[in-house]
């Protein structure tokens, strides 16, 4: 026969755990309700998305050699230095198009950054510090030369230049296409530089020189088009 002390202990753990099963259900029924309403009265914010805004792409030809305008309808970013990295990109994804004119791979992710700064900002001299003068300046300008000429510095990805086809006219004309985009859609662009991974790189693919200074009026459109 069981003692009455040990009979009497069995009876209150058996009360006490139940007792405790069921405060620790109650308890995590009103934590799943609170979730439950804090999820339903969150305010849905749709993501953000850029304003479509008209922009001329200088599209490259290899046919016959040619840059000429297309007109898109993009989604731009406000800040000028994200939105010629936005202009650049897609001009790029044409060219990495299927039935491209002028085919060459990666696409948009080909440009790494793009900053613009006053062409006083770095000397014609000192090319191979560009990219920590373009940083600096382009920082401390906030992005904008607040309208005088400027001096566009276009950091491209490694594996777009590892990739590029090697020739002096269709390096020649990414070149010409790149700084006339950048023009058409900056008109106080007048000149460009390229880095590579943030290095001074000799040329494009063997040919078309990347040391160099691009002036953007050495670029004419031939002709026009609309998409």
């Amino acid at each position: 026969m069981i003692p009455r002390h040990q009979t009497i202990l069995f009876v209150v753990l058996l009360v006490a755990s139940i007792t405790l099963g069921a405060v620790l259900w109650t308890t995590l029924d009103r934590a799943h309700k609170r979730l439950l309403a804090s999820e339903e009265s969150a305010p849905t914010q749709a993501p953000q998305v850029a304003p479509s805004e008209q922009a001329t792409l200088m599209v490259a030809n290899d046919a016959d050699n040619s840059v000429a305008p297309r007109v898109f309808s993009l989604p731009l970013p406000q800040n000028p230095e994200a939105r010629a990295r936005a202009v650049l990109g897609k001009l790029l994804d044409l060219y990495c198009a299927p039935g491209s004119g002028h085919p060459v791979p990666d696409g948009a992710s080909s440009v790494s950054q793009v900053f613009l700064l006053p062409v006083t900002a770095v000397s014609a001299s000192s090319t191979a510090g560009a990219g920590r003068a373009a940083t600096g300046s382009s920082r401390a300008a906030g992005g904008n030369s607040a309208g005088g000429d400027e001096l566009a510095v276009v950091n491209l990805a490694g594996a777009f230049v590892s990739g590029h086809p090697s020739g002096l006219e269709t390096e020649t004309l990414t070149i010409l296409s790149i700084c006339a985009t950048l023009h058409a859609n900056f008109p106080n662009v007048t000149e460009v530089r390229f880095l590579v991974d943030g290095q001074q790189r000799a040329t494009l693919a063997g040919h078309a020189d990347l040391t160099r200074t691009y002036l953007t009026s050495e670029t004419v459109p031939t002709e026009g088009a609309h998409s």
